[in-house]
């Protein structure tokens, strides 16, 4: 199985990190810990890179290969779907997921890569010259290939130092074979492309042949940045991560909406400040993108298991902006009176008698209307 470490809860939508050529997960360490607070953020390494053994992959791999090892950690943790970022090598991987396993996908980034490298024949000698000589040399150009004049992260050249000869060069030989531009139309997950606009490795004409092919995909230029961006620019990444992965936050907000109704959001979000502003994120992206999006139940439904819930524990409050969702999502005032019946039976009467009140209020304003009459 591949190294890998986790961050953020384990409730949260699943981020996974991918990796470039000669580093290890340390390449998000400026990164990972911001975007875990909303995220169960999962960073892994390359094989022979960081902790992942050397032999998960030999010479004549390919990026699909590599692909396969990142499901079977995913299906490991028991995640079935997840958003994915990765750079260079590590966004060739997402791309190869997106075109044969988009059912896998909620969203993809692909950071400092491209849809081909180049050509075979530069990774073909790569791969050749490390089998044959080490990594010392290689090591030697690390700095000026990955980031601008001056800026250096000891702990990556580190990382690139120590590298598994063999490993390495078998992921050369999946850079060599890669090429995926035939099928980059065929791409339907929402997909951000990130560009370092000083790499001159995977320069931005490389993420702009990407985002013109893929169907409504983003992109974006971080001055400043060479080919490992998310080291050397990591304030620029996050805020264009966080904008691409706020989708469910979105998607959350117009469910909420459509449920509680707009004066209701509006009065909430008018009333949030910067310490409750994270709960409030929680509530859009979680409850509302999350749970009541899921296609499993009806709305209908939902709506009598949250009545049910909030009679159990006393919060007539909430119950009554509930009791409003319920007529919204279908209800009518006969089907809120059995399910509170109901609870008359499994919560207790005092609760439903202090329910039925509730309710009956609630729907007393709603047939006098917004003028009372």
């Amino acid at each position: 199985m591949l190294n890998y470490r986790t961050e953020g809860p384990i409730t949260a939508p699943p981020l996974l990190l991918g990796p470039s050529l000669g580093t290890s997960y340390a390449l998000w360490d400026a990164v990972a810990p911001e975007l875990s607070t909303a995220h169960r953020v999962v960073r892994w390494d390359l094989p022979g890179h960081g902790g992942s053994a050397a032999d998960l992959i030999g010479a004549g791999a390919t990026v699909g290969d590599l692909a396969d090892l990142v499901l079977a950690l995913a299906d490991s943790l028991g995640i079935e779907r997840f958003a994915y970022a990765g750079v260079s090598l590590g966004g060739a991987v997402g791309l190869h997921l997106a075109v044969h396993h988009p059912e896998r996908l909620e969203s993809l980034a692909v950071l400092c890569s491209s849809a081909h490298f180049n050509g075979e024949k530069p990774w073909r000698e790569r791969a050749e010259r490390v089998r044959r000589e080490g990594m010392e040399r290689l090591v030697e150009s690390a700095d000026a290939r990955w980031f601008t004049a001056g800026f250096t992260v000891p702990r990556l050249v580190q990382d690139h130092r120590e590298a598994d000869p063999g490993a390495y060069a078998a992921c050369c030989d999946a850079l060599a074979a890669f090429d995926l531009r035939d099928r980059l139309a065929d791409i339907a997950v929402r997909t951000l492309l990130v560009a370092g606009r000083q790499d001159p490795a995977t320069p931005p004409a490389h993420l702009r042949e990407i985002a013109d092919a893929v169907p409504g995909a983003a992109l974006v230029e971080i001055p400043g940045a060479s080919h490992l961006a998310p080291a050397q620019c990591p304030e620029a990444v996050l805020t264009a991560l966080r904008t691409h992965l706020d989708g469910g936050a979105r998607r959350g907000m117009a469910v909420r909406r459509e449920v509680l109704g707009d004066a209701h959001v509006d009065r909430a979000q008018a009333r949030q400040t910067p310490f409750t502003a994270r709960f409030q994120d929680f509530i859009s992206r979680y409850a509302w993108g999350e749970i009541w999006t899921d296609p499993t139940l009806s709305r209908r439904e939902r709506s009598m298991i949250t009545l049910t819930a909030l009679v159990a524990h006393g919060h007539f409050e909430e119950l009554a902006m509930h009791v409003r969702a319920a007529r919204r999502n279908g209800l009518t005032a006969e089907e809120i009176g059995a399910v509170l019946l109901q609870t008359a039976v499994y919560c207790g009467v005092p609760a439903a008698n202090s329910a039925f009140a509730t309710a009956q209020r609630v729907l007393a304003e709603e047939e006098a209307g917004p003028d009372g009459g």
